[in-house]
């Protein structure tokens, strides 16, 4: 496949410059573009509102696939459930970012710690590594947790608030555990801040990796 393009959509405007800077080093001549709307998460935990998102999803992907993109990455795993339904439909390739990081935790050992700061992102981050798990035909076990007042710390601009409380969960589930899991992008700053004795894994880097290798094998 020849790929001039490619298009991200995100959930979250904190992600957009860490992914253009990596896309950039991995991917060295390919363009990207980018489709946000930050209200997907919230809405995805609003009864009334919950069942626009797919829809919202499939107008920003048919837009990506209108401006020529070849492939379209889902950077947030609250909505990584919806690439393969929005693939088959819009007949583009709808990767996620997340995948990646799935399997590297699965690879790593029978003990599994995933930590979110929202709750609508860490049910689809636990079934991810399930799901993976069952293709790499092992049956690990997963423990999850929320980090309360976390996200609303990052809301606020408070990161090293932030920090400090997800830092507290890796380094509190990471005693029994052979990885640590932190199921959202924006938390990898919190990683940076502890030792632990276990792999601490993020999306992105792996994700971009995945994505060079699979445009490579197209």
């Amino acid at each position: 496949m020849t790929v001039d393009r490619i298009a991200f959509l995100h959930t979250g405007a904190v992600v957009i410059g860490p992914v253009a800077e990596l896309t950039a080093r991995i991917l060295p001549g390919v363009e990207s573009v980018n489709y946000l709307d930050d209200k997907i998460v919230k809405d995805l935990g609003d009864a009334e509102r919950a069942s626009s998102v797919e829809g919202r999803l499939e107008e920003l992907v048919r837009a990506a696939r209108d401006a020529q993109a070849s492939v379209v990455m889902l950077t947030c795993s609250s909505i990584s459930e919806f690439a393969a339904p929005l693939s088959e439909r819009l007949g583009i390739p709808v990767l996620r970012i997340d995948e990646a990081m799935a399997d590297h935790a699965v690879a790593l050992g029978s003990r599994i710690a995933v930590i979110a700061t929202l709750p609508t992102t860490l049910a689809p981050t636990t079934r991810l590594i399930a799901e993976r798990a069952g293709v790499a035909g092992v049956a690990p076990s997963i423990v999850s947790e929320v980090v309360e007042g976390a996200f609303a710390a990052v809301s606020g601009g408070d990161r090293a608030e932030h920090d400090r409380l997800v830092g507290a969960a890796i380094e509190r589930l990471a005693v029994e555990a052979d990885v640590v899991v932190l199921a959202q992008a924006s938390m990898a700053s919190a990683a940076d801040a502890v030792s632990v004795d276990v792999p601490v894994l993020t999306s992105l880097e792996p994700g971009i990796e995945r994505l060079r290798n699979t445009l490579a094998g197209s």
